[in-house]
């Protein structure tokens, strides 16, 4: 066996994976149940922005979500969709009955989905052989669900300043609540680009999607301005 195989380097601190560790990271995969990954139900690319000690960056992410119960979901954040992708974070999403028996303190902790959803800014990344038609439709059904959760969010390796391992306390993050919080067009277009896809688009297929009404403790106070915001976008996957 050649280390063809092996994933490219992704810029963690350490060596790249030898050719054992690629046969015995194979192994387990084929002798394991991983019960809990296998409910993985969706793969979402999304935005993040962070909150703590005025540190604001974008991140465009990947989510692997699971459902815990009707009401919460439990989100896999990665910095990219391929095999040796780093695990950054996690997310939670729970519905607004749940966010409602939550204390004050505790709701300006979350934030909502709706702009994401009805802006394009949220998708569904389409397998290759999947056709289109076909696809739209489910992604569609997602943003149904999603529009109407509420996300806490917490990155624990700070991808987007260059560390090479998760270093320093866990950053709270939030997403874009509206218009005029970061350079969407070009950042929202270069995303597009890479997966095939267009948010203008999807702005028009999810118009018939009824905003919900937003808690007023709902984290978009909070959400920061596009002066707080660099120029790079570095890349992640919720799953």
């Amino acid at each position: 066996m050649t280390t063809k195989a092996i994933p490219e380097f992704n810029h963690a601190s350490g060596e790249p994976l030898t050719t054992r560790s690629f046969i015995l990271d194979n192994g387990a995969a084929v002798t394991q149940d991983f019960r809990p990954v296998k409910h993985i139900c969706a793969h979402l690319n999304a935005f993040h922005a962070h909150l703590n000690e005025g540190e604001h960056a974008t991140s465009n992410l990947r989510a692997l979500a699971l459902i815990a119960s009707e009401d919460v979901r439990q989100c896999i954040l990665y910095d990219s969709p391929e095999p040796n992708a780093r695990l950054i974070g996690i997310e939670y999403m729970v519905t607004p009955r749940l966010y409602e028996t939550l204390d004050p303190e505790e709701r300006k902790l979350w934030h909502s989905h709706v702009y994401e959803v009805k802006s394009g800014m949220l998708i569904m990344p389409k397998p290759t052989a999947m056709p289109e038609a076909l696809w739209q439709k489910a992604e569609t059904a997602e943003m149904e669900e999603v529009i109407n959760l509420y996300g806490k969010v917490y990155h624990l390796w700070q991808v987007d300043r260059g560390d090479k391992l998760p270093l320093g306390q866990p950053q709270l993050m939030t997403s874009f609540t509206g218009p005029g919080q970061f350079d969407f067009e070009r950042v929202v277009s270069e995303r597009d680009a890479r997966f095939g896809s267009d948010y203008k688009q999807k702005q028009k297929e999810r118009e018939y999607i009824q905003d919900p009404k937003v808690h007023p403790d709902d984290i978009a106070d909070k959400t920061p301005s596009p002066a707080d915001f660099p120029t790079r976008a570095p890349e992640s996957s919720v799953f």
